[in-house]
């Protein structure tokens, strides 16, 4: 019988995971009574071990996804008395607003997937230039990342990629002497990779500089009571200099075929991806045709209405919601339930982030951090939040990170700490910091792990290592500039 429960417990993940997990429950119990009867301070210390557990679970989604192990972390914090599910729903209530984010607008760009699916597809196959074409991709992903949601870009680009992956493969496998490991299967296989890559990166410089670029932003902003507008013209010094780098980054990347770029696609082979897209079009109905003008006029809608702040960012996404399925003629529950599926995992986890968060706040773990930098000089306060948010979300979650310290600042500016000002330098370092360094790895941005995790990355050799090798260039350039443009522009825009 316990050899059942256990190879139950945690479904399919390695055994070493597993029993990784299984000790963390059992020991922090055991830690807790002998601090106790130590006499030590037995909250923060375990406090510090919870947390640095929890990060683990982040680091190791690829084996299991967070939700799980993290969750019984934080339901045996509760039971050890670390924190009580009064101060959870009071952390989950003050950011209802980012949960509301997730539920409806990601639900509300899912059916949206038609006039985005129709507008990379006419980019891939319309411009011959790869430099160009990258750019383009970079450009569009962060673009359409900076309105709507990153996670949703990254499905239409991995839907692009996947479709086009199998329309050449059938016609290649009917040539003698096929093979996946042929020449022009391998570019091929390289020139979506770039792309892919391109767009992930995309998502991270358009998601830095609005409200629902990201889903921390809107926390960010939601403590710092910003307005959509403001928060895009606060983000400015940052956002423009990296976005301007980041696309120098692309076209050196292409030109100099460095990081495994700048593979070109053969003109057969783009001839074969315009035939279909011929064939396609040409069955295409008059209702199919109206669905995506109609998707057209949504976005235009949604764009002046976050733009406006007509109301909050997930009530908006729940109007889409409805004005899409009703012109679109989407009436079934069903068939709504599925657009759901792709953001409720990551709510239910940014619940256990709170829970993880109130052990903070409750035993105090980051006030003698944020105290010291405190003490620091004004301007050296900034690049250090920085920094400190940026590597932390190259190794754990970005929106966990973000929610820490974004917590600890508010709570310094409430107890007379800091002042407005610098309050709002600091909110935009944090920001910048958990956007920006984060895609050096898939752990620090959802949409680089959502790209990891699809049916495309197998298909194309884009293992965990070569992902983190593409996206290097691009991690130094963001990192660097992002730092400087805190020093040096943000103290004087």
């Amino acid at each position: 019988m316990i050899n059942s429960i256990y190879s139950n417990f945690l479904g399919a993940a390695p055994n070493w995971y597993k029993n990784t997990i299984i000790s963390f429950l059992i020991a922090n119990p055991i830690i807790l009574v002998v601090l106790k009867s130590m006499g030590l301070p037995a909250g923060f210390i375990l406090g510090w071990i919870i947390l640095i557990q929890f990060i683990f679970t982040l680091a190791m989604a690829l084996k299991c996804y967070p939700l799980q192990p993290g969750g019984l972390i934080a339901i045996e914090s509760v039971i050890m008395g670390l924190t009580d599910t009064k101060q959870i729903y009071y952390e989950v209530d003050a950011n209802l607003k980012v949960i509301l984010l997730l539920v409806f607008m990601v639900a509300g760009i899912y059916f949206m997937k038609d006039f985005l699916l129709f507008i990379f597809t006419k980019l891939l196959i319309s411009i011959k230039n790869k430099r160009t074409l990258s750019l383009l991709f970079v450009f569009s992903a962060a673009f359409l990342s900076a309105f709507l949601d990153a996670l949703t870009v990254m499905a239409v680009l991995i839907a692009v990629a996947v479709g086009f992956y199998h329309v050449y493969k059938n016609v290649a496998e009917k040539q003698d002497g096929f093979s996946e490991d042929s020449a022009d299967f391998t570019i091929f296989k390289g020139f979506l990779r770039n792309l892919l890559m391109h767009g992930a990166v995309g998502t991270a410089l358009g998601g830095v500089s609005t409200t629902v670029g990201e889903p921390q932003n809107l926390l960010i902003a939601s403590v710092a009571d910003w307005s959509f507008v403001e928060f895009f013209i606060k983000m400015l010094p940052i956002s423009f200099p990296v976005f301007i780098c980041g696309l120098l980054t692309c076209y050196l990347l292409e030109r100099l075929s460095l990081f495994s770029y700048g593979i070109q696609l053969p003109d057969h082979i783009r001839q074969i991806l315009i035939d279909f897209d011929k064939s396609e079009s040409s069955k295409r109905t008059q209702a199919q045709n109206m669905k995506i003008i109609t998707q057209a006029l949504v976005a235009v809608i949604l764009v002046f209405s976050l733009a406006f702040g007509l109301a909050a960012v997930g009530l908006i996404g729940l109007m889409i919601i409805v004005l899409l399925t009703a012109f679109n003629g989407v009436i079934e529950e069903h068939q709504l339930g599925k657009a759901f599926e792709e953001a409720l995992p990551f709510t239910a986890l940014l619940v256990v982030f709170f829970a993880i968060v109130a052990v903070i706040h409750d035993q105090h773990l980051f006030s003698f951090v944020i105290n010291y930098v405190l003490t620091l000089k004004q301007e050296t306060q900034i690049p250090m939040f920085f920094m400190v948010n940026g590597i932390l979300s190259m190794i754990s979650d970005n929106v966990f990170v973000a929610t820490i310290y974004i917590s600890e600042v508010k709570a310094a500016l409430d107890s007379g700490a800091i002042g407005r000002e610098q309050f709002d330098l600091l909110a935009i370092a944090i920001n910048s910091g958990t956007n920006l360094p984060s895609v050096a790895t898939p752990n620090g941005q959802a949409a680089f792990l959502f790209l990891l995790t699809s049916s495309v990355a197998p298909l194309l050799g884009l293992s965990y290592l070569r992902m983190v090798l593409m996206a290097l260039p691009y991690t130094v350039v963001l990192s660097v500039i992002g730092v400087l443009s805190v020093i040096f522009i943000l103290p004087h825009f």
